[in-house]
């Protein structure tokens, strides 16, 4: 997070949506390991280039980072901690660094470090020891603990054209919240204790700028709650790296996003995981062009085959067909094979095949060849450019 983003992706800071995805495709396709095998510099600034694209081509995220930069990323991008991180700013308290906590630094001015312990130590009658968690805190003002639903992830997935007409299968690295073995996701140890929030005593009181008042919202009044698990520190989930195999169904276009239901965060305190998302990177193809659905293949013929017309063989990414060149073709005539380019993603029918005609002639010129386009030339009833005027 150390370099700026916009700057990784060469964009201004002004960019639209579209020119932040134009800029990271052109520079995507530069420094794909791919393209540069054993390569350690460009495999390193393709990871920071998807890393750049990953924030700023999310809305929301995208937000935060303005505003917070840096420090967005501590926040986990998520929006509950940066309304507390504004709270805190907008009360006036710019500084003073106290114990062990988080220190953030001011992305909306001022400048100062500040630690999240010294924050709100005030509201639940700490003082600034250096043992507060900004994610604790937050547990502790939404209420009694209950399941959360796990936070969706995005993964990017680069596709050769055909993998991306017939479909892929894909073994992924993913980093993602897992649900915690020791208390099985719940969060919570076997055993209860004096409420963490209130001490005890079941009621808060407001402190700092931010009203409680009233039954603690933790222990609902009764000053007793169960001790979060020691493992996960009550969240029920810890980060995990795992490998998972997905499957990407065909149709999908540079762009596409694939959502894999159930596969992205685990839920707090036992919730529903969240779903992740795969989104695609098809590469160019060398020899068909891709327009929606629709696919554009040169197909060469002979100029006896154009002439006199042939049975010719033309491979698709569904397999080899025969087709039938008409007598009298002429180079750039248009075939349609129904049915033969990609597949619907809305399960609609597939996009169509266009052949365009190119017609070959020999590269020598043997007397034969000569002779034969000789003979050739005395069968044009007219000059072929009589009509080409500017």
């Amino acid at each position: 997070m150390a370099d700026d983003y916009y700057q990784i992706l060469e964009v201004p800071r002004t960019a639209s949506a579209e020119d932040i995805k134009k800029s990271f495709r052109k520079q995507a396709r530069k420094h794909h390991p791919d393209v540069n095998p054993g390569n350690k510099a460009a495999e390193e600034r393709f990871k920071q280039l998807n890393s750049a694209f990953e924030v700023l081509s999310d809305p929301q995220k995208r937000k935060l980072y303005d505003e917070f930069g840096e420090d967005a990323a501590k926040l986990g991008f998520d929006e509950k901690k940066a309304e507390a991180y504004r709270a805190y700013r907008s009360g006036g308290r710019g500084g003073g660094r106290s114990g062990g906590g988080i220190p953030f630094s001011s992305a909306g001015g001022g400048g100062a470090d500040f630690d999240l312990g010294d924050l709100f130590g005030d509201i639940f009658g700490r003082s600034g020891s250096g043992d507060f968690d900004i994610n604790d805190v937050l547990r502790r003002q939404a209420g009694p603990r209950s399941p959360g639903r796990g936070e969706d992830i995005t993964a990017r997935v680069s596709l050769s054209l055909a993998e991306a007409i017939t479909g892929a299968e894909r073994t992924l690295a993913v980093q993602r919240p897992g649900r915690c073995q020791r208390c099985n996701g719940k969060g919570e140890a076997g055993n209860t204790g004096p409420c963490p929030t209130c001490k005890g005593s079941g009621r808060l009181r407001r402190s700092a700028g931010m009203p409680f008042s009233g039954a603690c919202p933790t222990c609902n009044g009764t000053g007793r709650a169960a001790e979060p698990c020691s493992e996960c520190g009550g969240d029920g989930v810890i980060e995990e790296n795992t490998r998972l195999t997905v499957k990407v169904p065909p149709g999908v276009q540079t762009g596409s996003r694939v959502r894999l239901s159930g596969q992205g965060a685990a839920g707090t305190r036992g919730g529903p995981p969240g779903d992740l998302y795969l989104e695609t990177e098809v590469a160019e193809h060398p020899l068909v062009r891709r327009e929606g659905d629709d696919l554009y293949l040169d197909l060469p013929v002979t100029v006896s085959e154009a002439v006199l017309g042939a049975e010719v063989k033309v491979p698709t990414f569904q397999g080899e067909v025969t087709v039938k060149v008409p007598p009298s073709s002429q180079s750039g005539r248009k075939m349609r094979l129904k049915g033969r380019g990609a597949p619907s993603l809305k399960g609609g029918a597939p996009g169509d095949l266009y052949l365009t005609l190119q017609v070959k002639v020999p590269d020598d010129a043997t007397p034969e060849v000569k002779a034969a386009a000789e003979a050739l030339a005395r069968a044009y009833p007219r000059d072929v450019r009589q009509e080409l005027k500017l």
